[in-house]
């Protein structure tokens, strides 16, 4: 009776240790081994036209595009395509942006390379790899008012230290105009200051410094 092929796996991540890290213990299981690696979204794109592993493990932050973004350029040109997610965010906003890009799966790099293993096994086998912290997170985003377009932008502005001044003359709308978007930023979000609404827009990763 022959062997069964062992699961190929596409490891995508911005750092050469990390993938060298992941790499180790896949391939040292009998069942699974590493068929390519990438350090860009780019790169990860052309290496599953190329390869088309039965995993992919993507990195959320990658140089040149999110690893959602190239979740879903992978999976609008491959439905079929198998991508668990593998990173340090762990926002409900990360985690459902993911979710809706066609994540399989999702796991915090916290974890124990044991549930790393059986997460690529499960995703490979057609399952899914939601831990219960991650899956009540998709369950709570899911549950709450999104913020329109107009409220992220100023969301973001707000999160740069923008005053409320300097986000009308930046925007071109009325005083009572950004007041107003403001006070629904605050009641969707449960804020109950500006202060607040940026620690928490951070802490659910729908906005992050710097963007």
């Amino acid at each position: 009776m022959s062997k069964p092929a062992p699961i190929r796996v596409l490891v995508v991540d911005d750092h050469f240790a990390t993938r060298l890290g992941l790499a180790t213990p896949i391939n040292s299981e009998r069942d699974m081994k590493v068929v390519a690696e990438a350090g860009t979204g780019t790169r990860a794109i052309e290496l599953y036209r190329e390869h088309r592993p039965d995993v992919v493990l993507m990195d959320y932050h990658l140089p040149d595009k999110s690893g959602v973004e190239a979740l879903a350029a992978i999976r609008a040109e491959f439905p079929d395509a198998r991508v668990l997610v593998f990173t340090v965010f762990d926002g409900e906003e990360d985690i459902y942006r993911a979710v809706q890009a066609g994540a399989c799966g999702y796991l915090p790099k916290s974890c124990e390379c044991e549930e790393l293993l059986a997460g690529i096994r499960s995703v490979a086998a057609g399952a899914t790899c939601f831990p219960p912290g991650i899956a009540a997170k998709v369950k709570a985003r899911e549950q709450r008012d999104p913020l329109t377009p107009r409220e992220l932008e100023i969301l973001r502005l707000l999160v740069k230290g923008r005053s409320t001044k300097e986000i009308v003359d930046i925007l071109k709308l009325s005083m009572g105009t950004i007041r107003l978007h403001i006070s629904l930023i605050l009641a969707k979000l449960g804020a109950f200051d500006r202060t607040n609404a940026v620690a928490i827009a951070i802490e659910r990763g729908i906005v992050r410094p710097g963007e």
